[in-house]
């Protein structure tokens, strides 16, 4: 797991809640599994829990579980599961995942336990440290997350006595015009002594409108038992925010695109448009990068010192080398060397990889190709399952004909080879080193090195077609506004059949 910040008292366990339904996202897709920044609710969840290094980091799965497993099992293989068949609230969950620990043997008896829910992907590491410190700090039975919002309407309030001990969590509708006034607010997160936590769970009961178990109502024991419970106030309040519906995802995408810049930019990125500029979290960038308007980083990309991307460009799961420019692209599983160019409205498919000082250029697609040093490919081609080797240049409208039908074939281009404009290369084939071929040929033969392919039949111009033909059109009339010109006869010229 990775350390985010300094841990000084790991939690027994970290529990994330993710177990609800999520209806208002109105979606086939459990809620905590919908994705900003590249990585979903519940895996920004999981990541800052690990930097607390937990014992034990579980989750509580309930609607669609079987996909949150499979997910949890890709993501964090390490992370534990247990189901809450029904839904009987947040004190049920946290009862019987510490049932299902105690179950498989583990020992609650060193750290606190730690609640956190599984749709704030705001949340980061260093705030769930925090709340670790802070609790073993003050000595707390309870300690939960809060924060300061400028309106807090609809928020239960935080009370507090003199010595900033909480004395109660009031809901917004049993608050008095006193209590409204207060700011903190309570987010559902918290850092609980694990044997006080399983005594007071054990006493929570349902007896609301909702007919569910609360961990409000744990903290509403403990201060009943006159066991000391604790507040810390995240420095961010927008950590705490929870996704529910799709507008609060957008808002939340939106929070994370601005986080993100905000740490590029101050590592020595240029990002000349903020806010249409989107990075995903496990996207690396060098200093003295330049980022133009609506640029997309998606996925594991790394960009090197120098490079200039964008604007209007998608990069997922890329390589880019360093002083490469690369504009109007959308490029995925590709690699893109130092000083190479891309675009403007390139295609680069999974498995390119375009070598050192490369050009791809305008309306170019490439799939499954490597394209050699120096190598070129300007303008309107299409490059499919081929090697392409150094300083060779790829003529325009070229197209490698990868595909029978039925199989997809190789196609194998030496260095410094010339492919004419409009030439059709029949898979599989291979072009030796030094070798031409003519335009518009159709090779379906191997080029030795050094020679010129020509695969085209000979031209022939039948004379007068088109006034026959095309009598009276406005082409028969410009043919014969040209005159004499028509009259001349070329070594191509035959008579119509």
């Amino acid at each position: 797991m990775r350390k985010d910040a300094p841990v000084s008292h790991r939690p027994s366990v970290v529990i994330i809640l993710a177990a609800g339904e999520g209806t208002r996202m109105k979606s086939a897709t459990p809620k905590v599994l919908h994705t900003i920044a590249g990585r979903s609710l519940l895996g920004h969840v999981v990541e800052a829990a690990a930097a607390t290094e937990p014992e034990h980091l579980m989750v509580v799965v309930g609607h669609g579980r079987d996909q949150v497993v499979a997910h949890l099992a890709e993501i964090a293989p390490w992370v534990l599961t247990v189901v809450q068949e029904e839904q009987h609230g947040t004190g049920h969950a946290v009862r019987i995942a510490l049932a299902d620990l105690a179950a498989r043997g583990a020992d609650l008896g060193g750290g606190p336990v730690v609640v956190l829910t599984g749709d704030t992907p705001l949340l980061t590491g260093p705030t769930v440290v925090q709340l670790v410190e802070s609790h073993a700090g003050q000595g707390a039975m309870a300690t939960m997350l809060t924060a300061d919002l400028e309106d807090p309407t609809g928020y239960g309030r935080i009370v507090r006595d003199a010595d900033g001990s909480v004395i109660a969590i009031v809901e917004h509708r049993d608050a008095t015009a006193d209590q409204l006034e207060i700011a903190e607010i309570n987010s559902g997160m918290y850092a609980f002594d694990a044997q006080r936590l399983t005594e007071s769970l054990a006493a929570v009961t349902r007896q609301n409108v909702q007919g569910e178990e609360y961990l409000t109502d744990v903290i509403a024991i403990m201060r009943g038992d006159a066991q000391p419970v604790s507040a810390t106030v995240v420095d961010d309040p927008t950590e705490i925010l929870g996704v529910n519906d799709r507008v609060q995802l957008a808002e939340a995408g939106a929070i994370m695109r601005d986080r993100i810049n905000v740490h590029w930019m101050v590592e020595g990125v240029t990002i000349a448009d903020p806010g249409s500029t989107w990075i995903d979290v496990d996207v690396e960038i060098a200093a003295d990068v330049t980022l133009a308007p609506q640029t997309v980083l998606r996925g594991p990309t790394t960009i090197e010192t120098g490079a200039q991307i964008g604007p209007g460009t998608t990069l997922i799961s890329c390589e880019v080398g360093a002083d490469a420019e690369v504009r109007h692209t959308w490029a995925e599983l590709a690699v893109i060397g130092a000083r190479a160019t891309v675009g403007p409205f390139t295609y680069l498919r999974p498995g390119t990889t375009l070598g050192a000082d490369t050009k791809a250029g305008a309306y170019v697609e490439i799939k499954n190709s490597q394209i050699g040093d120096g190598a070129k490919v300007p303008h309107l081609s299409y490059v499919g399952d081929a090697e392409v080797g150094e300083g060779t240049n790829i003529g325009a409208a070229t197209v490698v004909v990868n595909y029978d039908g039925q199989d997809k074939h190789r196609t194998v281009i030496g260095r410094d080879v010339r492919i004419g404009s409009d030439t059709m290369l029949v898979a599989p084939v291979t072009i030796g080193d030094g070798a031409y071929t003519a335009a518009g040929s159709v090779i379906t033969d191997d080029v030795p090195p050094g020679a010129l392919g020509v695969g085209r039949g000979k031209q022939r111009n039948i004379r007068g077609w088109v006034e026959r033909r095309r009598a009276g059109s406005a082409s028969a009339e410009a043919a014969r506004a040209a005159g004499d010109a028509s009259d001349r006869v070329s070594p191509n010229d035959d008579q119509e059949v």
